[in-house]
């Protein structure tokens, strides 16, 4: 059967069948069949072959490699579609240049926190001894609690309840949250940790607080002095372990915080909460819970906050406005509280006396006492007679 293309009388005598043996190749082998040649195959073409005149010149080479950034060959028109490895490193480019310009904002949106140019000041603190105006009665914790102001207390760090959060105008409001949470952190560990109020710990306070404060804070530990800046009962409440220790660790707590931005760099808390403790002779029997009596002290705290501080959870503390009681106004109560236990009767009010004429750092606090007003029938503190002075009571 004759093929399209052969002449129509055959092949001459001696000549062979022409193209018939490439053709009859074509026909039976299928080894370049899956093998398109088409536009797009020879653009990307990773090699490419010199052209003729190329060739003529001083290439040793008959092909080249092609980069990834041409497009085509020499003949492509400066006008036509990029191929496809112009428009993968087009993209790649474009991808690192929007990365670079995110990075840029987001650097300008974020600045680093500057070092915060607020001095840290030392606290000042005035801890009032309130002495007892009637004997101080005893008996078991719980029956003590049930019968006194504190009855409606609640236990522990439930007492000290945080206020509705908000921001303000330079504070966000998890910068305030972070504020108020430090901030009755710095109760908790000052006030009811069993090993701070033994005195045997001061760690849990000492971290919490501003680095410039530590020297003062320090001092206040190993020397404590009644001058209005190193008394250790305005950093915390301790007991001296000579004289009582914590009979019922369920300390009944009530109070309240608040706070205020007082300028672009700093935010204060005020915290105002009263502290019930259950006490007991310290060279007692601890079985003896029935001698038991009941101690008061009242916290009034400014605590401050810089950008560094809410970074790192601490907290400068401004001033300290402490009562405390049933106490005798004659010992110094910087050291540590020394209870007016169950049993004894009122104490002569007043304190110790000051020489003038005496040598040495003064006691600045001298004239400070009180006097602890006795619960009523109904639980209340008493109130003023006419023309009188008011008992002092530590109840908020």
């Amino acid at each position: 059967m004759a093929v399209p293309g052969d002449p129509p009388d055959g092949n001459p005598d001696g000549i062979g069948g022409g193209d018939e043996e490439f053709r009859s190749d074509d026909y039976r082998s299928d080894e370049y069949r899956s093998v398109v040649f088409d536009e797009d195959f020879v653009r990307a073409a990773r090699l490419q072959e010199f052209s003729a005149q190329e060739r003529m010149g001083a290439h040793a080479r008959a092909v080249r490699s092609r980069s990834i950034w041409s497009g085509s060959g020499p003949s492509r028109s400066r006008t036509s579609t990029p191929g496809r490895g112009a428009r993968q490193g087009m993209l790649l480019v474009l991808l690192i240049a929007v990365a670079f310009a995110m990075a840029v904002y987001m650097g300008l949106r974020n600045p680093a926190v500057p070092p915060s140019a607020v001095r840290t000041g030392p606290l000042s603190s005035t801890v009032v001894p309130l002495a007892p105006a009637v004997p101080v009665p005893g008996g078991l914790p719980a029956d003590l609690y049930a019968k006194s102001p504190a009855a409606e207390y609640r236990v522990g760090a439930a007492g000290i309840t945080l206020p509705a959060v908000r921001r303000t105008g330079h504070f966000t409001e998890g910068q305030v949250l972070t504020a108020l949470s430090v901030a009755k952190d710095y109760l908790v560990q000052s006030s009811l940790d069993p090993d701070v109020l033994a005195g045997a710990a001061t760690r849990p306070v000492r971290v919490l607080l501003d680095p410039d404060q530590l020297a003062q804070f320090d001092l206040s530990m190993s020397a404590p002095s009644g001058d209005g800046r190193h008394a250790a009962t305005g950093w915390l409440v301790r007991f001296d372990p000579r004289t009582a220790v914590v009979a019922d660790t369920r300390v009944r707590v009530n109070g309240a915080l608040a706070f205020e931005e007082l300028s672009a760099d700093v935010l204060e808390v005020n915290t105002d909460h009263t502290f019930v403790y259950a006490v007991r002779p310290a060279t007692g029997s601890p079985a003896a819970a029935d001698g038991a009596s009941l101690f008061a002290v009242r916290r009034e705290l400014r605590l401050r906050f810089d950008r560094e501080d809410l970074a790192a959870r601490r907290a400068e503390l401004v001033s300290a406005y402490v009562m405390a009681g049933p106490q005798d106004c004659s010992t110094e109560p910087a050291e540590g509280f020394r209870p007016v236990l169950a049993g004894a009767g009122p104490t002569t009010v007043g304190p110790a006396a000051s020489d003038p004429y005496a040598s040495g750092t003064p006691r600045r606090t001298a004239g400070l006492c009180g006097v602890l007003a006795p619960p009523t029938a109904d639980g209340t503190a008493p109130t003023a007679p006419a023309g009188g002075t008011a008992p002092v009571s530590p109840a908020p």
